[in-house]
């Protein structure tokens, strides 16, 4: 009896031993042109996060915001080979240039944003 339980115990940890981490930490949910795909927002969500899609163009204030913090973010643009940054390819999805450009843009948006109010 005490050896069935111990089978069980043993097959049911094995089975979930190893939990994954969820999506949006992995690579299997990261847009490989930056931020997160659908798949890594949906793993998101399912934790409670509340993650909408970039937006690329327009007036947006939720851009202005994004572009503003992310543009003051410190780290590189750029890795020791060149490569682009997950920080450069994210605000480049948001339609960004650089960290600069970034600011200089949520400058430009929040400005448009209040005049229209």
């Amino acid at each position: 009896m005490l050896d069935a339980r111990i089978r069980i115990l043993s097959i049911t940890l094995g089975r979930h031993a190893m939990a994954k981490t969820p999506a949006w930490q992995r690579k299997e949910g990261k847009n490989p042109k930056g931020g997160l795909n659908e798949k890594g927002r949906a793993s998101a969500r399912r934790q409670g996060m509340n993650l909408k899609a970039p937006v690329k163009s327009g007036d947006n204030p939720r851009r202005a915001k994004f572009l503003a913090r992310m543009g003051n973010m410190p780290g590189p643009e750029r890795d020791d080979e060149g490569n682009p940054t997950r920080l450069l390819l994210s605000l480049q999805a948001w339609g960004a240039s650089s960290k600069a450009d970034a600011r200089r843009k949520a400058k430009a948006i929040s400005a448009r944003n209040k005049r229209k109010n």
